[in-house]
């Protein structure tokens, strides 16, 4: 039985998470952190992790940046490994994870979807052979209500291109402060926010006379839920301590 902390249990990728875990027979959430306090739950809710004072297997956290650092410090006290979901995080906040991930396993991805990660593999393909010859531009549509701008996986998308590029690219967020001609070595990065939409990652490549592009949508929230779920069970394992992401995932279900 893996035993679950729950961060964030009160939000609505918390109650997706829960719901989950309440059809899965090896999982058992335990308790709930939420800055807001109890809710309707089978299982405690605390306000603070320093109030938790149980055994855990494992803890997701879909909340928010401002809960990291105590994440991190109830983590490493108790030896809890962490699957990080949120997204938002500064540079900062990204190598306090790095460090204490020295400790820990921690396993932390912008994007917990089994689809987005096959798409960043076949961005870095793409990449690899259409080269400096295609412009990149990247739109990311999401709902109204969410906060960080542009997505954490458009972020990894851009990366996951710089990876495989023959140059240095430069990532342009705002094209109307720019006033300039595109520079061939820029990767543009769009965000759309309205509605409910749950997720929405376009890659284009334009080229001479052509455009390719390749394109992901997340129909609901419980394709992220799953994902976090599937990586709390293998994080649940992990003995040694490090970094792990989407990729490790995959490659031990192979």
């Amino acid at each position: 039985m893996v035993r679950l902390i729950l961060s964030g249990c009160n939000g609505r990728m918390g109650r997706v998470v829960e719901s989950i875990c309440s059809a899965e027979p090896d999982f058992e959430i335990i308790a709930g952190f939420d800055v807001l306090g109890a809710g309707e739950h089978t299982f405690p809710v605390f306000s603070s992790p320093s109030a938790f004072r149980q055994d855990a297997d494992v803890l997701i956290d879909f909340s928010s940046p401002a809960a990291l650092d105590a994440l991190l410090a109830f983590g490493l006290e108790r030896r809890v490994p962490l699957v990080l979901c949120t997204t938002g995080y500064t540079d900062q906040q990204l190598a306090a994870v790095d460090t204490a991930a020295r400790d820990i396993p921690i396993f932390r991805s912008a994007n917990m979807s089994l689809g987005v990660n096959v798409l960043l593999d076949l961005v870095r393909r793409a990449c690899t052979v259409l080269g400096a010859d295609y412009d990149i531009e990247i739109v990311e549509r999401h709902h109204n209500r969410k906060v960080d701008a542009p997505s954490g996986t458009a972020l990894m998308i851009a990366d996951a291109a710089a990876s495989a590029l023959p140059y240095q690219p430069n990532y342009v967020y705002d094209r109307q402060s720019v006033r300039r001609p595109r520079d061939p070595h820029d990767i543009g990065i769009s965000a759309v926010r309205g509605g409910n939409i749950v997720g929405d990652h376009e890659v284009i490549f334009a080229g001479r006379d052509e455009v390719i592009e390749l394109h992901h949508s997340a129909m609901s929230r419980e394709v992220f839920a799953s994902g976090a779920v599937k990586a709390a069970r293998f994080l649940s394992g992990v003995q040694s301590p490090g970094l792990y992401s989407m990729s490790d995932l995959v490659a031990h279900c192979e």
